[in-house]
């Protein structure tokens, strides 16, 4: 069966077919900016650079590519942690403002210089080795409005973390979890976006070092702040690894700092109620003897002085920790 369309109607539809084009091509896609969520936010972006002269100005670049569609105020902060190449012409190179440690002072200290030089409200960090890619910045930035923090979340890419790593660094994730009271997803992502005013009270308590990120995250749940986390893809890094064997002994020292400094009685009560339950048991078996030995007693006394240097961290963080 034959369908007669009139000349008028063929013009309807066809007016009807261009109006869905321009709908179409009006709506924004996935890999689109999202203008109106960033409309009004300014945002400063801390690179820290340690000889990474054949990365950090393609990083420097892949960020303005990014952030330049957005239409709003921004500014790349490039901090050369006194780099041995020629990491700082590069980034001088590329149009960043270039800020400088006069000796190799860590991945902690060339961030708080950048924080602290930034003159937006909103920060955001990422390294200079390209394994982070700046086309996730404004979906950060957007959803940082109604955050303190948003934090870029590499899932399965930590999967590729070389073995002798991996029990140190499930250990640390389990351990920060349990002290957070909630689940960290991902520790020490070097990707982050959040406000200047929620960070600056506690970058006096933050490390030099690699454990920036990890004690930031602890800061900021600690403390009540909101976090959330947002899926990335965690790129192939240019250059070698700054990870050295002797950072080892600094992530057992991080434990020791984590445990003490934020939220301590996750940690001394339980442990006082195994000296204590050890000493009940004890003493319920010296009784049949009606013989009270050391170790009852030890025991006791060990859970009480546990309990007493649990309060006292506990009073210690909350002055430190308070803002």
């Amino acid at each position: 069966m034959e369908s007669h369309i009139g000349a008028g109607e063929l013009g309807k539809q066809g007016e009807f077919t261009s109006m869905n084009k321009v709908i179409e091509r009006d709506r924004p896609t996935a890999s689109e900016p999202a203008h109106q969520d960033t409309a009004g936010m300014e945002l400063s972006v801390v690179i820290p650079a340690y000889n990474e002269e054949n990365a950090v100005r393609g990083t420097v670049e892949d960020v303005r590519a990014h952030l330049e569609p957005l239409n709003i105020p921004y500014e790349i902060i490039v901090v050369d942690d006194a780099s041995q190449d020629n990491t700082r012409a590069e980034a001088e190179a590329s149009g960043a403002t270039v800020t400088f440690n006069d000796v190799n002072s860590g991945y902690g200290a060339s961030l708080k210089r950048g924080v602290r030089m930034a003159q937006y409200e909103y920060v955001a960090i990422l390294d200079a080795d390209s394994t982070y890619p700046a086309r996730y910045l404004p979906e950060m930035l957007a959803m940082c409005r109604d955050q303190d923090m948003v934090v870029g979340d590499r899932g399965a890419a930590m999967k590729n973390v070389p073995l002798l790593r991996r029990p140190a660094k499930k250990f640390l994730f389990a351990f920060a979890s349990f002290l957070a009271e909630r689940k960290i997803n991902d520790l020490n992502s070097g990707m982050r976006v959040f406000r200047k005013s929620e960070l600056i009270p506690f970058l006096p308590l933050l490390p030099q070092n690699f454990s920036f990120t990890t004690t930031i995250t602890l800061c900021m749940t600690s403390n009540g702040k909101r976090m959330i986390y947002t899926p990335i893809e965690y790129g192939k890094r240019v250059g070698k690894s700054k990870i050295r064997p002797v950072d080892f002994i600094n992530f057992i020292i991080l434990i020791l700092r984590i445990s003490t400094l934020f939220n301590p009685l996750r940690v001394f009560i339980p442990l006082g109620l195994m000296f204590f339950a050890l000493g009940a048991v004890k003493l319920c078996i010296d009784l049949t003897y009606l013989n009270i030995s050391g170790t009852t007693v030890f025991s006791f006394l060990a859970a009480i002085m546990i309990w007493s240097l649990g309060l006292i961290a506990d009073m210690i963080s909350r002055l430190h920790l308070r803002p």
